[in-house]
């Protein structure tokens, strides 16, 4: 079973339908999202501390620098893969505690997530087979390369901000198929969904975000 909907004062269900209708409220449409958005437990993928404020829309640090998205942003970004229709295989770069990997893996056959630093992997892979979430499948590697070895991929997300579109990355995304990616400087990053058709690649603006940056190359730690 994915998931695990347990949990008592502010990680309860109450906590997660108060959630729920902010995001309603802000925007998110999608039914089968605002659902997931639901029932995935994000207090199992943060900080035993900060557990009491997982279902604040606000991002968490994870730690090594690193956070774990805002529900708003990854409900958003999930909602705009789908508008396109289901996906079989998504790739997740910048995969960090799993949250959006275990949103990602109630729509997509298959997730196969990046995360570059072993850390995170370890707990990453542990806490995806602790919470059932067996087609997600974890990468440790640099995410600026993508993965290469199950591409075309029907849909790719990104969760680290560059100033540039990675070409490699782009080219691993099927036709027809959609990518959501943060792009600009620390400063001034904007949300931007790029579609992949048969005479080039599509770009629409989504909206004003802040992520932490990508980082070439992998980690030890």
């Amino acid at each position: 079973m994915k998931g695990d909907e347990r949990g008592i004062g502010l990680t309860s269900q109450r906590a997660r339908d108060r959630l729920t209708g902010q995001l309603r409220e802000m925007g998110i449409s999608s039914v089968e999202v605002l659902h997931v958005m639901r029932t995935v437990p994000r207090h199992l993928f943060v900080d035993e501390a900060l557990a009491s404020r997982a279902y604040e829309n606000t991002a968490l640090p994870i730690g090594h620098g690193q956070t774990v998205s805002q529900p708003y942003i990854v409900a958003r970004m999930t909602e705009a893969l789908l508008t396109s229709g289901p996906i079989a295989r998504v790739l997740e770069i910048g995969a960090g505690s799993g949250y959006q990997s275990a949103v990602l893996a109630h729509f997509a056959h298959t997730v196969y997530a990046v995360e570059r630093m072993a850390s995170l992997v370890k707990k990453l892979r542990e806490r995806m087979a602790a919470l059932g979430y067996h087609n997600v499948r974890v990468r440790h590697g640099d995410g600026r390369l993508g993965w290469p070895e199950h591409a075309p991929y029907d849909a790719i997300l990104v969760a680290t901000a560059v100033v540039a579109v990675p070409i490699a990355v782009c080219e691993q995304l099927e036709l027809g198929g959609r990518m959501v990616i943060p792009i600009g400087e620390a400063d001034h990053q904007e949300l931007m969904l790029v579609t992949r058709h048969a005479g080039g690649f599509e770009r629409a603006l989504l909206e004003p975000v802040r992520f932490v940056p990508m980082r070439t190359g992998v980690t030890s730690r």
